[in-house]
């Protein structure tokens, strides 16, 4: 594994804990029970993403451990979701949160496909897996503005 298919194996693992992370934070919040099961749905999917990306790691002879969101970055994370919902848990606006931050990564994503297409097979399938599901995962919150 070269450190292009490192860089970008631990992107896409980043991105996949950051996802989980703002979901657990926000869930709690959601007082809709169909809403509540959609996001239950999108954890799960960011957690496969992030077991694959693990599972990677391990394929390949690296001394590099998988990316975890570290304790500042989850506290800045909790503190913005806490005051962007403060004052309106509706589904709206905690789907509108997600839906920014879903973007982001929808941009990483595409970026980190477009300025490395000579990466590890695996590490690239897994990545545009990546990405579609945070395309449909953004389609599916848009349901909820």
């Amino acid at each position: 594994m070269n450190n292009n298919d490192l860089n970008v194996l631990d992107e896409v693992n980043k991105g996949a804990t950051m996802g989980m992370d703002a979901i657990e934070f926000v869930e709690k919040k959601v007082g809709d029970e169909n809403f509540r099961q959609v996001l239950n749905a999108e954890y799960s999917k960011y957690q496969e993403i992030s077991n694959r990306a693990n599972d990677l790691y391990a394929k390949f002879p690296t001394n590099k451990e998988p990316h975890e969101t570290s304790a500042m970055n989850k506290i800045m994370t909790w503190w913005g979701v806490q005051m962007k919902v403060m004052s309106d848990q509706s589904n709206s606006n905690i789907s509108e949160l997600l839906l920014n931050g879903t973007n982001m990564g929808i941009i990483e994503g595409r970026r980190l496909i477009n300025q490395n297409p000579d990466i590890n097979k695996d590490i690239h399938t897994l990545l545009c897996d990546f990405v579609k599901m945070q395309e449909d995962s953004a389609n599916t919150l848009k349901n909820f503005l």
